[in-house]
């Protein structure tokens, strides 16, 4: 199973919450009020993001952390390798921290590559913008107007 780590999902709630205020400062603590997590796990999550460079920061009394681009700009890609490192769903594909000791004999070894990228590029396409705001990720089908219909059919 495919799976994300809790830290990871803490990241994209604490990004969320940071797209969400457009660019305020947000300290840890107004972080962690806003998104119902622990201060420490707020700022082991928000060193990480900043470390990535997915947030900034501004220290002082008035400091704190905010996005550092457009929630548009940052895929989930960008998240989940923030918080994972690079994305590898077995260690037969390239880049893998630890490399496959059976691929010179695994009938798979060549596919894993194409199973790998099609997955990072299905996270590439979902933006944090897209993650807060459910109408970007699933837009509802435009329906005809009843009312319109309905007016038009009692004029005849």
């Amino acid at each position: 199973m495919l799976r994300l780590n809790r830290m990871t999902d803490y990241a994209i709630v604490v990004l969320g919450a940071l797209a969400h205020r457009h660019g305020d400062l947000l300290a840890t603590a107004q972080l962690a009020a806003l998104t119902g997590l622990a201060q420490p796990t707020v700022a082991k999550v928000s060193k990480i993001l900043l470390a990535a460079n997915l947030v900034e920061t501004q220290r002082g009394a008035r400091g704190g952390y905010r996005l550092a681009m457009a929630p548009a700009d940052i895929s989930l890609v960008d998240i989940v390798e923030a918080m994972e490192g690079p994305i590898a769903v077995t260690d037969c594909v390239t880049g893998a921290q630890d490399p496959c000791a059976v691929s010179n004999c695994c009938f798979m070894s060549s596919h894993w590559n194409h199973v790998n990228l099609a997955i990072r590029n299905a996270l590439n396409d979902v933006s944090l913008e897209d993650l807060t705001d459910p109408a970007q990720l699933f837009p509802l089908p435009e329906t005809p107007s009843l009312a319109k219909d309905d007016l038009q059919m009692r004029r005849q």
